[in-house]
């Protein structure tokens, strides 16, 4: 599906120093250090070294503080953190051990000598090559052996040092050779709205909005009428009434039939506008249209009228599935966050919300029916028993009141939810990760099985048991696991999946919401899995279907077909529900499993990065039979690094994706785009020679796009939303607009000026329109404000910006440019370094961007 663990901190303990001698007791300073109240210990991490001989390894040092009043033992003490990979390596003045997941610790070696208070120690560590601060541990936090279930959070500094000045200029070098690309663009040569419809014309006088213009609505299109009356109330300082039927100045609902489905047509003239469409979808898209019509300022409420231009726009989606993806399982999000995300989808016209709300590290939904779920799997914190919560991850810290830790959505918010997207014509597919990614739903049953147990209730604690207590099998997942897969043999596992089905379909009912699939996850079971299993082993022996480990997968997703449709659902899943595997040249390959084809699977293919094998991947599925989603990691990973600076947050194990990535995705020729690998490095042509294309059969399977954003680094809303916008604005382009010339043009030159054109209108109209736009829509976004593209020429010192509309400003006295620093018209002459930020209108800025001449 999807992510990989943290690639670096795999610690070498190399050499300690201590600034320390003589300690008390083991046993009388582990009591004492208990009895402190204050925070005992503080870790300072710098980088001191990012190519270790040349062998593209890290080298840290980290000090140990003790800033308590009690020293630090000799023994009996752990220091956990988050982040590594799982490898360990042993000193015999300390060692590191894998925990679980990515949980760690440090522990004394027997060399080992206890720390004064006041005093500090420091230890050398080597590790992966670090790419960005995404990759630093954290989640730093402190357990005695004499008290394992009281921690001690640890605060911790990371000092990167100079390792990436050299980098970090050569890609503000690059950003400005891109940014020469874009020319500037009129506003009135730009689309009307956005995303660019399929067709509009100028019709001379504009209409002016106002608060005596009346909205017109037959009873089918009420809803959608009540909304756009709470739309413009800022634009024009009240709800215009609805009415069926009236004069004068007035916005027209009007019925269509022979529009497409979720088209409609939009005409705004002198006397008014009228919206027509075939449907309430059509009639809401139109309604979003509209909005985009509106300047920021009348969206923010200092308008009263407005000006809008006359127009003519008939306007249809290119794909019926148009969708993104929220990870609020490994860190959560609260409600009023999801709730913006489907305010900014609508906006955009992108119309399926994929709620993944279970994961290894969380499940984010109650069920009434299994309260542990939530109880125990929406909770993560230090405990030596996993009956009453998780453990940490993602630096998600010793206690549950870190909340992107710990939280979940009632029954009430989750309905709440439903119906804000079923009113804004967004399905919410919800996933149930399985058989893999399901240690928050393993761990959860296992309480429920002690509960039940300790009432010498034994049907009732195996009713829903997911794991074969009697399994011996060893493995580890990529994510670092080695008990996070459901033990599929288990027939308590399909009562547990029949339950959780039946108790979100009640959820959905009560909203009223419609739910046609479930998705059901199926990626990245780990080799080792159910080998050792005596449930599997009586499995095997009473079924001859079933005959090995590799035959379960079928036999799962069968069942699970069984289950939904026998509800009237289908099956939705990553690629993995959809293929087999099979022996190709000695080599064990996956390929489309043709005894699901005509099951009606939906499938995710996020697998095609270059080298893979799986670049052609989703076109093979599509040719085969399978309805696919084209979720393509190389250019819709929403959660990946907009580019390799330093102090990029995000992942980057399959590339770096900016706003350029999704947009430039051809669907039917994403071969094409495959010019990459993960690094930013051309490949080889001849890596993708021979794969694969999509025939015109497949051509109907592409059911259309989607935009993962998981959230293994987002631990606020804030940092969320930085990295969803403004990427998703090209993945609502991309999804909603018509194929575009340059994606069907063969002759290269001529579509590279064809791209570059419409690069250049994309991102003026992103630049001067939308961007001011997320600043006040549903509260205002925010948005990711990108660095500046800096370069020296002729001894000066030339800055651009991506997005036309933002403000470069900058200095040279060393200080950090703020709203009120010189802004930059012209390069810039100094004899030292150059500091620049990007700002917006608001006076939120960028990251600084130091260049020395």
């Amino acid at each position: 599906m999807r992510t990989y663990p943290f690639l670096v901190f795999v610690i070498f303990l190399q050499f300690i120093f201590f600034s320390c001698s003589k300690a008390p007791s083991t046993e009388a300073t582990n009591a004492a250090l208990a009895d402190n109240t204050s925070k005992p210990l503080s870790v300072t991490l710098e980088l001191a070294d990012n190519n270790y001989q040349n062998q593209g390894r890290s080298r840290s040092v980290l000090t140990l503080s003790n800033t308590g009043d009690k020293d630090l033992p000799a023994t009996g003490w752990k220091l956990f953190f988050n982040g590594g990979s799982p490898a360990t390596f042993d000193s015999t003045v300390a060692r590191v051990t894998l925990f679980n997941g990515d949980l760690h610790y440090i522990s004394p070696g027997p060399k080992f000598k206890a720390l004064p208070a006041g005093k500090s120690a420091k230890i050398e560590v080597l590790g992966g090559k670090i790419r960005n601060r995404t990759d630093f541990p954290g989640g730093f936090y402190l357990v005695l052996d004499s008290d394992p279930e009281q921690a001690f959070p640890v605060d911790v500094a990371i000092n990167s040092g100079k390792n990436f000045e050299k980098s970090d200029r050569e890609l503000a070098e690059k950003i400005f050779d891109e940014n020469a690309k874009i020319k500037a663009v009129p506003a009135d040569k730009l689309p009307p709205v956005f995303p660019t419809p399929v067709s509009y014309q100028a019709q001379g006088t504009p209409f002016l909005l106002n608060n005596e213009v009346t909205i017109l609505a037959r009873t089918e299109f009420a809803p959608e009428a009540a909304i756009l009356a709470r739309a413009l109330k800022p634009a024009v300082g009240k709800e215009l009434p609805v009415q069926a039927q009236g004069t004068g100045k007035t916005i027209a609902l009007r019925k269509d039939a022979t529009l497409p489905a979720e088209g409609y047509k939009l005409v705004v003239s002198q006397n008014g506008i009228e919206l027509s469409a075939a449907t309430r979808a059509g009639i809401f898209y139109g309604i979003q249209s509209l909005q985009t019509l509106l300047p920021a300022a009348a969206l923010a409420g200092k308008a009263g009228s407005v000006s809008l231009p006359g127009v003519t726009i008939t306007d249809a989606p290119r794909f019926p599935y148009r969708a993104l993806m929220m990870d609020m399982a490994r860190n959560f999000q609260p409600k009023s966050e999801v709730l913006k995300v489907l305010d900014i989808m609508a906006l955009y016209k992108m119309n399926t919300f994929h709620f993944h709300f279970s994961e290894d590290e969380g499940w984010r939904v109650e069920m009434p029916s299994l309260p542990e779920l939530t109880a125990v799997g929406a909770k993560r914190a230090h405990s030596t028993d996993e009956t009453k919560n998780l453990i940490p991850s993602y630096g998600s810290g010793p206690s549950t009141s870190n909340t992107a830790g710990t939280g979940f959505y009632s029954k009430a918010d989750f309905v709440d939810i439903l119906k804000y997207a079923r009113d804004r014509h967004i399905e919410v597919i919800p996933e149930i990760e399985s058989p893999g990614h399901a240690r928050a739903a393993i761990k959860a049953m296992d309480a429920r099985y002690e509960r039940f147990m300790k009432d010498g209730n034994k049907a009732e604690a195996e009713r829903y048991l997911l794991r074969d207590l009697a399994d011996k099998s060893v493995y580890r997942s990529v994510q670092g696991w080695d008990d996070n897969v459901i033990n599929v043999a288990m027939p308590s596992a399909y009562t547990f999946m029949a339950r959780v089905v039946d108790d979100l379909r009640s959820m959905y009912k009560e909203a009223g919401a419609p739910l046609k699939t479930i998705h059901f996850g199926g990626d990245e079971v780990p080799e080792g899995v159910w080998q050792k299993s005596p449930a599997v082993q009586t499995l095997l022996a009473g079924n001859t279907s079933v005959k090995n480990t590799d035959d379960l997968w079928y036999y799962y997703f069968g069942k699970v077909n069984q289950l939904l449709k026998s509800r009237g659902l289908f099956l939705s899943g990553w690629e993995e529900i959809g293929l087999k595997k099979v022996t190709q040249n000695g080599n064990v390959v996956w390929v489309p499993n043709e005894a699901f084809t005509g099951e009606g699977f939906r499938v995710n293919v996020w697998k095609n990065s270059p080298g893979s094998g799986a670049e052609d991947l989703a076109y093979r599925m599509a040719n085969a039979g399978y309805k696919v989603i084209l979720t393509g990691v190389t250019h819709m990973y929403l959660d990946l690094a907009y580019n390799p600076s330093s102090e990029e947050p995000g992942q980057y194990w399959g590339g770096y994706v900016d706003i350029d990535k999704p947009f430039s995705f051809i669907p039917y020729n994403y071969l094409r785009n495959l010019k990459d690998d993960f690094t930013g490095k051309r490949i080889a042509p001849s890596m993708i020679k021979g794969r694969e294309a999509i025939t015109e059969k497949g051509k109907a399977n592409l059911v259309g796009i989607e935009s993962p954003l998981w959230s293994e680094t987002n631990r606020t809303p804030q940092e969320f939303e930085y990295k969803m916008l403004p990427k998703l604005l090209a993945v609502a382009e991309r999804a909603w607009a018509k194929d575009p010339a340059w994606a069907t043009e063969k002759n290269d030159t001529q579509s590279d000026q064809l791209y570059n054109q419409a690069w250049s209108e994309f991102i003026n109209t992103v630049g001067k329109r939308e961007l001011p736009r997320l600043d006040v829509y549903a509260g205002g976004y925010q948005y990711r404000i990108p660095a500046v593209g800096a370069k020296v020429t002729g001894g000066k010192v030339a800055a651009n910006v991506q997005f036309p509309g933002l403000t470069i400003r900058y200095t040279t006295d060393g200080t950090e440019p703020t709203a009120k620093s010189q802004v930059y018209t012209e390069p810039v002459t100094a004899t030292g370094p150059v500091k620049f930020k990007v700002f917006n209108a608001s006076g939120r800025s960028g990251q600084t961007v130091s260049i020395n001449p």
